[in-house]
């Protein structure tokens, strides 16, 4: 019974926490309505948030037609980066001979705008997934590599020697005390590249698709579907929240054992 009472607060808590950004939600749209309808504001260039509601009833068909396309490709690209990341980082750690191989050329790749990249991939790999699939993992997998290895690094020297002088190999370390110590840093390092995939997929689709929420929002523009356009924002917006809401709860899931933090204790932590 105490259990669930705990569990009771801790729901209400979290609730309680996004108050203040629906509430702040709400005032936006109420005055983004009430400017639009004052002013006169045509519907082709910027439609009220009532009218974006209802293109999103009138269209809901075609909008999660295209959204399926949409997260088929975020789901896989974001799949890569993980798997990507976690090697890239592992590697980096664990030898200094691939950090310095290849720890340069992974910033580096950074300061390429990977929009100037993806008509080349439809060229090399075609129009269909794998450029998404590709540019997806062009966006994703920078945040992942970095926070790993900064996760990993973080380990106290201590605690290291402490395991040497137990008798752990190198690799029992790895996996038993600088994996776990790292696992913050690599979930806040996945939060990013959740919300960021949701652009890579878009700019792929924007560049050549057939398919998607970027090719709708590319193709209703030029018709002046305005409205379509935010209602296909919407759904991206409402994709990438879905996104980092999984990787919050995989996290939790994953840190469940681990000591609570300030955040935490005070309430003040994500919900």
């Amino acid at each position: 019974m105490t259990s669930f009472w705990r569990a009771s607060a801790a729901g209400r808590a979290g609730v309680a926490g996004w108050l203040p950004a629906v509430a702040t939600a709400l005032v936006l749209l109420i005055a983004w309505e009430v400017i639009v309808r004052a002013f006169e504001v045509q519907r082709w260039l910027l439609p009220a948030p009532t009218v974006i509601l209802g293109e999103l009833i009138d269209s809901f068909g075609l909008l999660a037609r295209h959204a399926g396309t949409t997260l088929v490709e975020i789901v896989f690209g974001f799949a890569v980066s993980v798997f990507i990341g976690i090697s890239l980082a592992s590697g980096i750690v664990w030898s200094r001979a691939v950090e310095r191989s290849v720890y340069p050329i992974i910033i580096a790749s950074q300061t390429v705008p990977i929009f100037t990249l993806a008509p080349l991939l439809i060229i090399w790999v075609g129009t269909d997934i794998m450029s998404k699939v590709i540019v997806v993992v062009l966006f994703t997998f920078f945040p992942i590599v970095i926070s790993l290895v900064t996760g990993l690094r973080s380990v106290d020297r201590e605690m290291i020697d402490m395991f040497r002088t137990l008798g752990a190999s190198p690799s029992q370390t790895f996996r038993k005390l600088m994996v776990p110590t790292a696992l913050p840093n690599f979930f806040a390092g996945m939060k990013v590249a959740a919300v960021v995939s949701v652009i890579g997929a878009v700019i792929g689709e924007w560049v050549g698709a057939s398919a998607g929420l970027g090719w709708l929002m590319k193709l209703s523009g030029p018709q002046f579907q305005t409205a379509r356009v935010f209602a296909a924002i919407v759904v991206l917006s409402v994709l990438a929240m879905g996104l980092f809401a999984a990787v919050v709860i995989l996290e939790k899931w994953a840190l469940r054992n681990y000591p609570a933090t300030a955040s935490q204790l005070t309430g003040t932590g994500e919900s």
